[in-house]
């Protein structure tokens, strides 16, 4: 049993009709890039680029796709394990808060990679999901009655190989599963790096799992390695999620247009009360 007295009052969450969003390297509240925490990890983490350049807001040009997967994968791995995994409902909580503070939530550690991601001059958007609250029912497994019916997720994409203000041609969308997955460094070698998919379960959250297995909300076969096309979502393969999605809500420039939009998961009230404990308290 889920709860849908937490939930914003007064949206409706429906698709966006109109032109599909470009996506942006510019610096948003959330994604704020230029902040001098978010600066320092990407001169730390090094160039995406033929040459690093001297200042993240000058990206290099032309854009090298391989260098920028590189770069993105390391960020990656330095998020995984410096910023603690919490249960935090604060989904439009800055970049820059995020790395002082030292923790967040899946949500926030992908606005973290986003955000390095701009400042390498790397495009973002994200997409909108409705993902059923039972899929988080083994975190919580005596808090069932609370959980929200349903969990508001912005699935980060990338336009890899296109700098800043060259839109979108001869550059396609990657969805972040499709970048830390399938094109990880020595992806396909690794025996049994696609076992098991993700179960929400565990010390692994979302964001780890990323790195680990393919995760696919739309039971798109070729996402899935193994999978079986006339299986249902729940039958077939292990990193096929899409029975939980219950709405698509299309795609948006960046996660701070979403939020605006739709809304978080939680209301106002809902996140004041929880963040104190649950933006503690680890994800196990």
């Amino acid at each position: 049993m889920t709860s849908s007295l937490l939930r914003p009052r007064g949206r409706t969450r429906t698709v966006s009709v109109g032109v599909v969003p470009e996506g942006s390297t510019a610096p948003t509240r959330i994604l704020d890039w230029r902040d001098p925490r978010v600066t320092a990890l990407v001169r730390e983490l090094g160039a995406a680029g033929p040459a690093e350049p001297a200042d993240p807001a000058d990206p290099a040009d032309p854009a090298d796709p391989v260098r920028q997967i590189e770069a993105l994968h390391r960020a990656h791995a330095w998020i995984a394990t410096a910023v603690r995994p919490v249960y935090s409902v604060q989904d439009e909580r800055p970049v820059s808060e995020v790395l002082r503070r030292g923790r967040g939530s899946c949500s926030q550690r992908l606005a973290v990679l986003e955000a390095v991601a701009r400042a390498y001059g790397v495009p973002t958007r994200v997409r909108g999901l409705l993902v059923d609250g039972t899929f988080w029912y083994p975190r919580f497994p005596r808090l069932r009655r609370i959980v929200p019916d349903q969990v508001l997720l912005a699935w980060p994409e990338f336009r890899l190989g296109s700098p800043a203000g060259a839109g979108a041609s001869g550059a396609s969308w990657l969805t972040v599963s499709q970048l830390l997955g399938g094109m990880r460094p020595g992806a396909g070698e690794q025996d049994g790096a696609q076992d098991g998919g993700f179960t929400n379960a565990g010390s692994e959250t979302l964001f780890e799992a990323l790195s680990r297995t393919a995760i696919d909300w739309d039971a798109a076969p070729a996402a899935c390695p193994g999978a079986d096309p006339g299986a249902t979502a729940r039958a077939g393969s292990a990193c096929d999620l899409s029975a939980y999605v219950l709405s698509d809500l299309g795609h948006h420039d960046s996660r701070d247009e979403l939020f605006a939009r739709h809304g978080q998961t939680l209301c106002g009230l809902a996140r004041l009360v929880a963040e104190p404990v649950l933006g503690r308290r680890g994800a196990a």
